[in-house]
C-alpha cells in the first residue's frame, strides 16, 4: 500500500474518532447554552411579570382613588345642590312672609305706599294733583296777574 493512502486512511479514522468523541460534547455545550439562554429568558419574563403586576396594582389603586374622588365630588355637588335648594326655599318662604306682612301693613295703614314699588307716599296738600310737567304757579287761578297762559301755545287768554 502506498504511504499516502495509509496517511489518508489514518487521517480519516482520526477525524471519525474526533467526531464521535467531540460531537456529543458539542451537542451538550449547545444544549447547555440553550438552557442558560432559556433560564435567562425565564428570569426576565418573571421580572417583567412582577413589574407588570406591580404596575397593574398601582394602576388599580389610582383608578380606585379616582373613583373615590369622583364619588366624593358627586356627594359634595349633591350636598351643595341640596343646600342651594334649602336656601332658595327659605328665601321664597321669607319673600312670602314679607309679602304677607306688607299686605297686613297695607290693611293697617292704607295711606302708605310700598317704597319698593317706586311710588312715593301720598300727599294730602294741594300739590297732589300736579304733574312734573305742570308747576304750581302754572295752574289756572294761581297766576298773580289773574290771566291764564296756555303753556302749549304761549298765548295769553
Amino acid at each position: 500500500m502506498d504511504p499516502v493512502v495509509i496517511v489518508v486512511i489514518v487521517v480519516v479514522v482520526l477525524l471519525i474518532v474526533a467526531l464521535v468523541v467531540l460531537l456529543p460534547r458539542l451537542r451538550r455545550q449547545a444544549n447547555e447554552r440553550k438552557q442558560v439562554l432559556a433560564d435567562a429568558h425565564r428570569q426576565e419574563a418573571q421580572r417583567l411579570a412582577a413589574q407588570a403586576e406591580s404596575d397593574q396594582a398601582a394602576a388599580d389603586e389610582r383608578e380606585a382613588a379616582a373613583r373615590r374622588e369622583r364619588a366624593e365630588a358627586e356627594l359634595r355637588a349633591a350636598e351643595a345642590q341640596r343646600d342651594a335648594e334649602t336656601k332658595m326655599t327659605e328665601a321664597e318662604r321669607q319673600r312670602a312672609e314679607a309679602q304677607r306682612l306688607e299686605a297686613k301693613a297695607a290693611k293697617l295703614d292704607p295711606s302708605h305706599v310700598n317704597p319698593d314699588d317706586g311710588a312715593a307716599l301720598r300727599r294730602d296738600d294741594d300739590s297732589a294733583d300736579t304733574t312734573p310737567d305742570v308747576r304750581q304757579d302754572d295752574r289756572a287761578g294761581d297766576r298773580q296777574d289773574g290771566t291764564y297762559r296756555d303753556r302749549r301755545g304761549d298765548t295769553a287768554t
